[in-house]
């Protein structure tokens, strides 16, 4: 089953590359090695992980670990680079991560389909928002905080998400579709409500990255930000439903 899910994401990522040539095609040979290497980048991570969720599970509990610990060290070696400016928004922030990180924590112990299940639909909205909003984008969400957020690049990446629910639902056979429908709308939202939060960061710190770990990315948090606040929402929802 997981081969042929990989097969599946491979065709993602085909039509992903499309889009990455078409909306680069004629700009400055420069933007274009860039973006290519943040694709190729991209495209290494998400298979390394996909293979770990997939085949070993307790693997991907210890990264979920790994990531929390240098974001914790990312978002606090940006206050202190800033000569410990902005004390309450950074204490405000702190707090935001530590919440999401127990969230991730427990979502990286859960069942490893769900979390394989939760992870895809994660990277085909974080994917498919970026190209959708490159290609038809023209109403900014938050300009001043992310100029690049779009309307159409929201839409576009919950549109997909959402619709990949009926591929990738045979990772969960025994819930019911409207179940799979909302977790997959709850893993893209919370991943957009994460990556804005890590931009609303930046631009208080007047900082393009959060560090330079990741070549075309900058810093894990600014790669795995999306992970972090999507686990953290499937284990919320996770925790929602057993009470009811």
């Amino acid at each position: 089953m997981y081969w042929k899910i990989y097969i599946i994401i491979l065709a993602y990522f085909a039509m992903g590359t499309a889009g990455i040539w078409y909306v680069n095609r004629h700009k400055e040979p420069e933007i274009a090695r860039k973006a290519w290497i943040k694709h190729v980048t991209y495209f290494i991570i998400t298979n390394s992980l996909f293979f770990v969720i997939a085949f070993g599970a307790r693997a991907f509990h210890f990264i979920a670990v790994v990531i929390i610990i240098v974001g914790f060290f990312e978002l606090i070696k940006l206050f202190f680079e800033s000569g410990f400016r902005h004390s309450v928004f950074f204490i405000v922030s702190l707090f935001i991560l530590a919440v999401l990180s127990a969230g991730f924590f427990f979502f990286s112990k859960m069942e490893h389909r769900l979390i394989l299940f939760a992870f895809l639909i994660l990277c085909i909205f974080d994917g498919f928002s970026q190209v959708t909003g490159q290609v038809f984008g023209k109403r900014k969400l938050f300009p001043n905080v992310s100029p690049n957020k779009t309307v159409e690049g929201l839409a576009g990446g919950v549109i997909m998400a959402v619709a990949s629910t009926f591929i990738f639902r045979q990772l969960l056979p025994e819930v019911k579709l409207p179940v799979a429908m909302l977790l997959a709308t709850v893993v893209a939202l919370c991943a957009f409500a994460g990556d804005t939060a890590k931009s609303v960061y930046k631009r208080k710190y007047n900082v393009k990255d959060f560090s330079g770990l990741i070549p075309g990315h900058g810093g894990f948090l600014d790669r795995f930000d999306s992970l972090i606040a999507g686990g953290a929402g499937v284990a919320l929802l996770g925790l929602l439903m057993s009470l009811t």
